[in-house]
């Protein structure tokens, strides 16, 4: 039997034509824009002032922020047009209030002489009338959407109590023309710097668990070649160039262990390798295709995607190897699994009445809901905080990345100016 070509599962097959990786895209360069689509349950509503001094900025601060809490689903924004109020302002609780905000952020942005920017904000309670606190940046222009990122991030954390995942990375695949590349960028999508470029296609970028390297499939050999790649120096190191497909790697947990799909023994097959590079140990004797393997965040389990069952389904085995269970009953075509950090959930890609859609499992209970009214949905992968999913799909004959609520209520489209993207993999929490 076959998979379906359109997904990366099929990048562990040595049957594959590289044919199927051939995608369009325009420059990462190209600045993004954040769509937010859909209304959520107890939204909290809150107003994000004009920052003082934001007009000579080269980066809007509070509209970043403002596009960072819309798109978590867990905020709605109030109009606060008009106004420019800085950190050190006391804002008038009842008239806000009035307004219809539940907290308020002000803040400013200074050039500085040695052309870093100062920037500074408070976050208010306008119910309460009570200061929230706040904190202040020195940086560099390239470092301003990083600023506003983790001004949401405080802004989150302090409103929800969870963390806030704005100021982390995704990283993602584009081609234009016959070039591909893998780029590293912001959360939203902007800020997107080429960690490499090639002329034959790059596939299943995944980041380590420390976020200082990322591994990924690269056909530069004429074939399915496993590397890891260091963010930060552009080295990289060849993992799994065995004969054969080497692809679908993931990282252990401890970021010490790569598990892979190896055709080396005429079928695909997983295995552990270290994440050094060695010999590769065999996990499972299996005549199935087994493939796409994701760690559970303890460390303990490898969920991974088998046809044993006559169809492709989503199972679990210990890390070691062993025995496996079948973890996805609902539908009969489950594919790309991805564990939340917080290890509550599953998400996958099933195909339903022939199109392909993300669905999101609570794993104690097995419930499943489908998220998406989309038809070609792809590569799902968990923001750190659990909350979001980014994912690949289509819209309007482009692919294009998205991200969802767990609800599949709030959705944010994450598109360039033209061309498609795919491929996406969320960074972890910077440590």
């Amino acid at each position: 039997m076959t998979f379906s070509p359109i997904h990366r599962l099929f990048d562990a097959l040595c049957t594959l034509s590289l044919g199927a990786f051939l995608f369009i895209a325009s420059p990462a360069q190209a600045q993004f824009r954040v769509d937010v689509s859909g209304i959520g349950l107890n939204q909290l509503p809150i107003a994000l002032a004009t920052f003082r001094g934001e007009d000579s900025s080269p980066q809007k601060i509070a509209a970043i922020v403002q596009a960072d809490l819309e798109r978590s689903g867990q905020f709605r924004a109030v109009d606060a047009s008009g106004l420019m109020l800085d950190e050190l302002s006391r804002p008038d609780a009842t008239a806000w209030r009035q307004k219809g905000a539940d907290s308020l952020v002000l803040g400013s942005v200074t050039r500085l002489v040695d052309g870093r920017y100062d920037v500074r904000f408070r976050l208010w309670d306008v119910v309460r009338a009570q200061d929230l606190g706040g904190q202040s940046y020195a940086v560099t222009p390239s470092d301003l959407r990083l600023s506003a990122h983790r001004i949401a991030d405080f802004v989150y954390e302090k409103l929800t109590g969870d963390k806030g995942a704005f100021s982390t990375r995704i990283a993602y695949v584009t081609k234009l023309q016959q070039r591909y590349q893998l780029w590293v960028a912001d959360a939203d999508g902007e800020n997107a710097q080429s960690a490499l470029s090639s002329p034959e296609p790059i596939i299943s970028p995944a980041w380590s668990p420390s976020g200082s390297q990322l591994a990924y499939v690269s056909f530069e050999s004429r074939k399915p070649v496993v590397y890891t790649h260091d963010v930060g120096s552009g080295k990289r190191r060849l993992i799994a160039n065995f004969r054969g497909s080497n692809s679908a790697p993931a990282w252990s947990p401890d970021g010490n262990t790569l598990a892979v799909t190896l055709s080396r023994a005429g079928g695909s097959q997983l295995y552990a390798i270290a994440a050094g590079g060695g010999e590769p140990r065999r996990l499972a004797e299996s005549g199935s295709i087994d493939t796409e393997p994701a760690y559970s965040p303890d460390g303990k389990h490898i969920y991974f995607v088998s046809d044993r069952g006559g169809a492709p389904q989503i199972y679990r085995m210990p890390a070691l190897g062993g025995a496996a269970e079948r973890v996805t009953f609902t539908g009969s075509y489950n594919i790309s699994p991805a564990i939340s950090p917080d290890g509550r959930w599953l998400a996958y890609i099933s195909r339903v009445s022939g199109v392909f859609k993300l669905h999101v499992m609570d794993i104690a209970s097995g419930t499943v809901n489908a998220l998406t009214d989309t038809t070609a949905d792809e590569s799902p992968s968990f923001a750190p905080n659990s909350r979001l999913i980014v994912y690949a799909t289509q819209q309007q004959g482009r692919e294009v990345l998205m991200t969802t609520t767990l609800d599949g209520k709030i959705k944010a489209r994450l598109t360039g100016q033209s061309g498609n993207i795919r491929e996406p993999d969320w960074g972890p929490f910077q440590k």
